[in-house]
């Protein structure tokens, strides 16, 4: 699989291209996920024979730029913007645009998948409620537990075909009382999903929110690569 990095407006991605790919998979990232994205890669290849695409783009401010309405501070002291908006705009007339004159993705033969991990699982998440861009969805360890998110996915529809949820069994356990909420909230997001009929799953991994944030992602890509036709 071919490796490159490239400068997409003010934003650094990497690219892993298969020959001849089926999807593209797109995934915000952060500092830790670019040490572990070899693996990742490595990971899905391993768990699915499709072809693909992924571009991994940074994110330069995590709390600011993948939440979609200001809330406090849950842990430290910073709380989080509203950028998320901003950031699927990149996505959608910036990043996607520019794949394309590169002849790293067509649009008439590869399908689009998004996902993240943390906050960029949450804002994936997010982003198939605003676009129909996304033929699937991988939110893993998503922070549904984010101020007023449950009320907003109950009053919207899912624009999208498959969404794929996921969480470490110690998450729950946290002793941050909002953060103690993710096993609640993700519980009632899976039923939503199904209920709203998006072909939604939702499976437990071992551990806390810290542990393997490679290989769960990688497991949420390859279930959405098997469901897609």
């Amino acid at each position: 699989m071919k490796k490159e990095t490239i400068q997409i407006a003010d934003r650094k991605c990497v690219v892993y291209r298969d020959e001849q790919p089926e999807l593209l998979l797109l995934q915000p990232i952060d500092n830790h996920d670019l040490e572990v994205m070899d693996n990742e890669v490595a990971v899905i290849a391993s768990l699915s024979t499709k072809p693909f695409v992924l571009v991994a783009f940074e994110v330069k401010d995590w709390f600011g730029e993948l939440t979609p309405w200001t809330a406090p501070a849950v842990f430290g002291n910073t709380p989080f913007g509203d950028g998320a908006e901003h950031t699927l705009s990149f996505v959608t007339d910036t990043l996607m645009p520019e794949l394309q004159n590169r002849l790293i993705y067509d649009a008439d033969v590869m399908k689009c998948l998004l996902g993240g991990y943390s906050l960029a699982g949450f804002f994936a998440l997010w982003a198939c409620y605003h676009s129909p861009m996304f033929h699937g969805i991988a939110a893993v360890s998503p922070s549904v537990w984010y101020p007023d998110w449950m009320n907003y996915a109950q009053t919207h529809q899912p624009m999208t075909s498959s969404v794929y949820l996921s969480l470490g069994d110690k998450e729950e356990r946290a002793r941050n009382p909002v953060m103690a909420r993710v096993g609640e909230c993700i519980r009632k997001q899976h039923e939503l999903l199904v209920t709203q009929g998006i072909d939604a799953i939702f499976e437990w991994n071992k551990g806390n929110h810290f542990q393997h944030t490679d290989e769960r992602t990688a497991k949420g890509f390859a279930w959405l690569m098997s469901q897609t036709r």
